[in-house]
Parts: C-alpha cells; sequence; structure tokens
C-alpha cells in the first residue's frame, strides 16, 4: 500500500471551556530534602538563627564592656586619637605623600571612591559565568591585591602607633601608672604664636592657633628639640608617622617660619 502524506489542521472551538487547574502549591512531601515552603519552613529557620546570634551578641555586650580610657582633657596634648580599625587603612594610607598635603583629595576621595564604586559595579565588570578563582584571574588578582593592601595598611598603622605611642598600648600615663615616660608638659594658654605661623592654616589644623598642639604635637618650644636647618627640613620633607611634607612650597616662607620656630624655647 503507498504511503500519502497527509496534513492535519487544528481548528479550536471557543465554545469548549478550557480546563481550570487551581492555584494550589504543591505537596512538598514528594521532595523531601530539596523544597519547603517559604513560609513558614525557609523564614522561620531564618529567624530562629538571627534571634540567637543577637541573643549572643547581647551576652556579649553586658559581660565584656568596652574599654574606656581617662575622661577627656583639653589641656593634655599627648593623647594621639586613633581610628577604629576598619578604618586604619585609610587613616594609614593619608600619611603618604600622594594622599597628603596638595593631594589630599585624591587620598581621601578618588581613591576610596574608585575601590568602593569598584565594589559596587563588580557584577556589571565581571559578566564571566566561571566561579573558580584560576578561571577568573582578573578579577581574581585584583581581589587579592586589595586585601592584602588593606591588611598591609592596618597592620603598618596599627605598628606605627604602638612604636610611637607605647603608654597607648599598655594603658599607661598618669591616669593609669602603667608608663614610666614622663607626659609633655601641658600647651601654655597665655603663649600668642607669631603672624608667620598664624599664616599657615595647614599647620594649624594640626598643631593649633598658638602652637598648643591637637592632632599633633605641641610646638610651642619646639626650639629645645630642632634647629632651624632641622625645623626646614622636617617641613619640606615630613617626618614619620604623622608629619607630612610639601605643604608650604615657598623656600623663603619656610625659612622664615623655620627661624621663628627655632626662637621658641
Amino acid at each position: 500500500m503507498a504511503k500519502q502524506d497527509k496534513d492535519a489542521t487544528f481548528v479550536g472551538d471557543s465554545r469548549v471551556s478550557a480546563k481550570r487547574i487551581p492555584n494550589i502549591s504543591p505537596s512538598y512531601s514528594d521532595f523531601p530534602g530539596k523544597n519547603e515552603p517559604f513560609w513558614p519552613n525557609f523564614l522561620l529557620k531564618e529567624w530562629m538563627v538571627a534571634a540567637v546570634c543577637l541573643v549572643g551578641f547581647l551576652v556579649l555586650t553586658v559581660s565584656h564592656p568596652s574599654p574606656l580610657t581617662d575622661k577627656a582633657n583639653p589641656n593634655d596634648t599627648s593623647f594621639v586619637p586613633l581610628p577604629d580599625w576598619y578604618f586604619l587603612f585609610l587613616y594609614q594610607m593619608l600619611k603618604y605623600p600622594w594622599a597628603a598635603g596638595d593631594w589630599v583629595v585624591f587620598g581621601t576621595i578618588v581613591v576610596p571612591g574608585i575601590a568602593f564604586g569598584a565594589l559596587l559595579l563588580a557584577p556589571w565588570l565581571d559578566t564571566s559565568k566561571e566561579r573558580r578563582p584560576s578561571k577568573r584571574p582578573v578579577a581574581t588578582g585584583l581581589m587579592l591585591t586589595a586585601l592584602v593592601g588593606i591588611f598591609y595598611l592596618t597592620w603598618a598603622a596599627d605598628h606605627e602607633h604602638s612604636l610611637n605611642h607605647p603608654s597607648s598600648k599598655d594603658g599607661g600615663g598618669a591616669g593609669h601608672g602603667g608608663s614610666s615616660a614622663a607626659a609633655p608638659a601641658p600647651a601654655d594658654t597665655s603663649f600668642t604664636a607669631d603672624a608667620v605661623w598664624k599664616a599657615q592654616t595647614s599647620c594649624m589644623g594640626c598643631h593649633g592657633k598658638n602652637m598648643e598642639g591637637g592632632m599633633g604635637p605641641n610646638l610651642q618650644k619646639i626650639g629645645e628639640k630642632y634647629d632651624a636647618t632641622q625645623i626646614a627640613d622636617i617641613i619640606k620633607n615630613g617626618k614619620a608617622p604623622g608629619m607630612p611634607g610639601g605643604l608650604i612650597k615657598d623656600d623663603a616662607e619656610i625659612a622664615k617660619l623655620a627661624e621663628y620656630m627655632a626662637t621658641l624655647k
């Protein structure tokens, strides 16, 4: 019998009602261990974990209160503030010449903005379907570089602070009795700085309007420690850990300021 091709045509009839299936969620008992309803099974477990973490955090705060030091004293210029640990890498970065002075905007806005902006845009910048780090060398390399840089800067900031201010690590000072080093003399409130100093707004920001100190040390008797040549060199090139160089560009102005500061004894 010869084989013949046949065409089939399907015709819809609107008079035939469609079979309606009610919107009933499937029974998850047919898939044990694989699926579960979001409410209440999944969400309840998430709430239980969050509640345990919250209770643990509250117990920790009650049993281990924050370590408080001496009360704030505006006349004590020996205190050196230190940011919280998660800002130490930014604090350390601002000590370098390329992130301070004329470049302070670059160090405080541009670099953190690029870093956090790249982190925010990471899902759109890296669209690779690979999940293994070895298959994503660019993203993996940038991430490792950033982590190493953050860890190093954090360590460097803490290390320099502990070397230059050991009493703060040991709980020393007059209020704790743990340090044998004498605290710096308090600022002389009757001292008035010369006009050549008050013209340097960048210097006053750290050392005070009348050189009484603040973020930087008290300079009212700086001439007892350095001569004019040494002071001029510090102004030009900076001095670790926190004195940046290059804040004053005019050599004549630097010499004039250094001569004045050398007379303060």
